[in-house]
């Protein structure tokens, strides 16, 4: 991470990196999107302020952020284990300002810059803590944003609370957003997601690890390349959840570039903007080891809202279901007689699959496909499974 505000006067000896990750380096050719007059720079970690260098980038150009911006820790002092050892927390320049006041300026500046890059349906993550995740919110509705979730990191090793004032920080928030209220069209994987999770829906807490062990970015002494790298499980879980193969990624605060190496192993693009050289010479070294997934590893299935529109009708008329075949729901509570123009019949009432179904259950709305069952073979299947039988028919060649 870094800060777009520039702190005079303070000069700090840079160590030397040694990345302590296994894998080839090799230097990639640098692929390059054209949008209009400008070329998106994908891949690249642009050195410099994150405001000045996303101001070049070409407007709604960009499918999904990843923000992991200072939190302005505000910290009074050095920190302390009971046994005296110090802990090793952020007291970075980058994380330093003089007020509330500054750390707003500086906020609303990086996200106004990010907001005009985002494509019109493109979508927003903001990590951060109590110190400022809240003042982030306030100025991400002031400037138009539309938050779809908070989403909270539960960390199952996080640090302890060694002073025993305070109830140990064991989580982190995010805020899902996209660029407006009218970016209906988001990327969200909720099928992939919920087939991932034992078809469960995803929560909006997520209980992962810090990032430790192999992963940690050292330097030649063994001391952390960063203080705040995040898991690759919280950049994966972003990833595959709002976006597809082939988008690009930025990452404003890009650090140690664990979102260009989620991004390349799962093929996507990043563009990273970073201050720190030290911070971009590790994060380039991290993400040139990393191996691309193969496709299969990456298809998502479609999702039932993209297939093809089948109607009942042409169920009727492939004759996987006769006219005159009695529908029933899954406990045999109700029936219904199928109709030769694809309409249900149930006593008095004709209708669709799904104003019948509704009106069996009383309720104002039904998913008629899930719903509805025919017997065969005393077993009963539900009427989807012959809907699908005709989409899979369509996609054969």
């Amino acid at each position: 991470m870094f800060m777009s505000i520039a702190r005079a006067g303070v000069t700090r000896s840079k160590p030397q990196i040694q990345v302590s990750r296994t894998g080839v380096l090799a230097r990639r050719p640098v692929p390059v999107q054209d949008h209009g007059s400008q070329a998106l720079p994908i891949d690249q970690i642009l050195l410099g302020d994150c405001v000045a260098e996303i101001d070049r980038l070409p407007a709604n150009s960009i499918d999904l952020i990843f923000a992991d911006p200072p939190y302005n820790l505000q910290l009074e002092g050095a920190l302390s284990r009971p046994d005296q050892s110090v802990v090793d927390a952020v007291d970075d320049d980058w994380d330093k300002f003089a007020s509330f006041a500054d750390y707003d300026a500086f906020t609303r500046d990086w996200l106004k810059a990010v907001h005009r890059v985002m494509k019109p349906d493109a979508t927003i993550f903001v990590i951060g803590s109590y110190h400022n995740i809240f003042r982030v919110g306030s100025i991400l509705q002031d400037l138009g944003f539309w938050i779809l979730n908070d989403i909270v990191w539960r960390k199952n090793n996080p640090m302890p609370n060694f002073r025993g004032r305070r109830f140990t920080n064991a989580h982190e928030t995010m805020i899902w957003a996209t660029k407006s209220a009218s970016g209906k069209n988001y990327t969200f994987n909720y099928e992939a997601l919920k087939a991932g999770n034992e078809d469960c829906q995803v929560r909006s807490d997520w209980l992962l690890p810090i990032c430790t062990g192999g992963e940690r970015l050292k330097d030649a002494n063994g001391r952390k390349t960063h203080p705040t790298q995040k898991p690759e499980s919280l950049l994966t879980r972003v990833v595959l959840s709002a976006s597809n193969k082939g988008d690009v990624i930025l990452d404003p605060f890009f650090g140690s570039g664990t979102t260009g190496a989620v991004a390349r192993r799962l093929g996507r693009h990043f563009i990273g903007t970073e201050r720190d050289p030290v911070y971009a010479k590790a994060a380039r070294a991290r993400i040139d080891a990393v191996v691309p997934l193969p496709d299969n590893a990456l298809a998502i299935a479609p999702t039932k809202r993209s297939e093809p529109r089948v109607a009942f009708m042409s169920v009727v008329e492939a004759g996987l279901i006769a006219p005159g075949t009695v529908l029933m729901d899954a406990k045999r509570r109700h029936q219904a007689i199928v109709r030769a123009d694809g309409a249900l019949g149930l006593g008095q009432i004709v209708g669709s699959i799904h104003k019948v179904g509704a009106l069996a259950q009383g309720l104002p709305a039904c998913n008629g496909w899930t719903f509805w069952h025919m017997e065969k073979d005393g077993k009963l299947i539900v009427i989807d499974d012959m809907r699908s039988q005709i989409r899979a028919e369509m996609r054969e060649p």
